[in-house]
């Protein structure tokens, strides 16, 4: 079975798990939004995990407005709800949303790949082996989730490519769901060597400027995950949500 990455008690402080502002960059209540955010999505707060904003001003150091107004663009993210009187909870996951999510992302990167490769410059050839070095390193140190950041760079580069510059910030809304679940399978044995080997085949289809075996290998790449994804509503229901829950 898998196994969802240990985070500790919701008893311990859960402001520890929030990254520090002055690591952060952009204006106050962007950085509050990025610590909360990147700590929902690395599942520092697991799915159903209570959100107790009073720590949270201890932890970053800042009042109650910044926090609230964090919360409330992370509801609009769908990643947290705020019911009340009983208080916010990081929203567990959804099956149908992954799906949504995985089938958006496909649409998106299957096109975005055709037209890279018809237009792909030496420049941008470059950048993307670069990331994939650096990607083998982290794989050959178990960095997971270095791995993971380089992984998202990769893909923002290749949509980016495209002169769409729109096309990221589409493509990551579209995946919150589905980046939160991605945790939970990166400790499947070979997962992550089979990841580096699908990015080596999509940098090969770019080096190449075959558009058919651009746009085959990232639908490959992405159908993958969604494989490894499907069963983890069985083997973690207490991640998913149910009628009636938070």
């Amino acid at each position: 079975m898998l196994q969802p990455p240990s985070t500790g008690s919701q008893d311990q402080n859960d402001a520890a798990r929030l990254v520090p502002l002055d690591r952060l960059q952009g204006s106050l209540g962007q950085r509050v939004y990025q610590s909360l955010k990147h700590a929902i999505l690395t599942l520092a707060y697991r799915p159903g995990d209570i959100i107790r904003k009073p720590e949270i001003c201890d932890r970053l150091g800042v009042s109650r407005s910044p926090v609230a107004d964090a919360v409330a663009r992370l509801a609009a993210d769908g990643l947290v709800d705020v019911v009340p009187q009983a208080g916010t909870f990081v929203t567990r996951l959804s099956m149908t949303d992954i799906r949504e999510g995985a089938f958006i992302r496909e649409a998106i990167e299957v096109a975005a790949a055709e037209r890279v490769a018809e237009q792909v410059t030496d420049d941008q050839l470059r950048d993307l082996r670069r990331n994939l070095r650096l990607q083998e390193a982290l794989a050959a140190d178990g960095d997971q989730q270095g791995f993971m950041g380089l992984d998202g760079q990769m893909h923002d580069m290749m949509l980016s490519f495209t002169g769409f510059p729109r096309l990221p910030q589409v493509s990551q809304t579209a995946w919150l769901s589905v980046h939160r679940a991605r945790q939970l399978i990166l400790p499947v044995p070979g997962r992550l060597q089979a990841t580096l080997d699908e990015h080596r085949l999509i940098l090969a289809a770019f080096e190449a400027r075959d558009p058919q075996a651009a746009r085959l290998a990232v639908q490959h790449h992405l159908r993958q995950l969604l494989t490894y994804l499907q069963p983890l509503e069985r083997n973690h229901p207490e991640l998913f949500s149910t009628p009636g829950q938070p």
